[in-house]
């Protein structure tokens, strides 16, 4: 037989059934790849719920990019929307109205002010599995910042620490915004932030409408949704004794962290924490 004849001659049986046998075995492989620890956890990491923060008073969202980088790091798609600080119906209809938009559970975090429009903003959102407010204002029906801001003793922050200038209304009226004056924002608002930091954030702070200060707050979220709270020792804006009487109240988890107003960029990583950690529990 020459060696093209050997070449063109049809392949044996055994040899057939061997490369069926390897094409089912490399088959079965890749199935099992798919179902594998690894194929799943990277399936579950598209299901955690979408972290939605929202800053207060003389602040933006850049003060949560400490934050955000570390959620994100953990695999958490993170939303921090611009708060209006026009007033609490305005800014929480506002928020609320940006949660519209969200698919998915959705842990709701707010700092200071951002705390009252959180906790408007989520009531009747089946969607939101968890409030978490850092150094924040944690309403009840009723009441106004003004009023949970001085029921303790200790807040610094009021007409002399304050620049109140007039800006102009659609109507042609007048209405007011608040600013702490530059010499006292780093010791007031941001007393462990370096120098140079607090000197930005007050050069760029955004001013809050001061009749927001004595508007009454409506139904509370956290009477039906779970709640966690970070308790800053250290703040000279929400006296640590108001944030641990609200937190209560709200029935939140609680830890505390020595620190000023502004946590969630002096303590990035345990504000983060106790985000991931609640969650972890709100939604599985």
């Amino acid at each position: 037989m020459n060696r093209s004849s050997a070449i063109l001659r049809p392949r044996q049986p055994h040899a057939i059934l061997l490369a069926v046998l390897v094409s089912i075995a490399l088959l079965l492989g890749a199935v099992g790849l798919a179902s594998s620890p690894a194929a799943s956890a990277s399936s579950s990491s598209t299901t955690k719920p979408t972290v939605v923060l929202v800053h207060g008073a003389f602040a933006d969202a850049s003060s949560w990019n400490e934050v955000v980088r570390r959620l994100q790091k953990d695999g958490y798609p993170v939303l921090a929307p611009a708060n209006p600080l026009r007033g609490v119906a305005t800014d929480s209809g506002y928020l609320a109205s940006v949660l519209e938009t969200l698919e998915g559970p959705i842990i709701l975090v707010g700092h200071s002010y951002g705390g009252v429009v959180i906790t408007n903003a989520a009531t009747g959102n089946p969607n939101v599995k968890a409030l978490v407010y850092v150094a924040a204002f944690a309403p009840d029906e009723g009441d106004t910042v003004l009023g949970l801001q001085t029921k303790f003793p200790g807040s610094q922050l009021g007409e002399p620490t304050l620049d109140i200038r007039p800006y102009p209304l659609g109507d042609g009226s007048h209405s007011y915004d608040g600013y702490v004056k530059l010499s006292a924002f780093r010791d007031i608002f941001a007393a462990d932030v370096p120098k140079a930091t607090a000197a930005a954030m007050a050069a760029t702070q955004r001013p809050a409408d001061v009749h927001t200060l004595q508007e009454p707050s409506g139904t509370p979220a956290w009477q039906s949704i779970p709640a966690a709270y970070l308790v800053a020792r250290d703040d000279k804006v929400i006296p640590a004794a108001a944030q641990r009487f609200m937190a209560q109240r709200a029935g939140a988890r609680t830890i505390e962290v020595d620190s000023s107003h502004v946590a969630m960029i002096s303590k990035p990583n345990a504000t983060a924490d106790l985000i991931t950690s609640t969650a972890r529990t709100a939604v599985r």
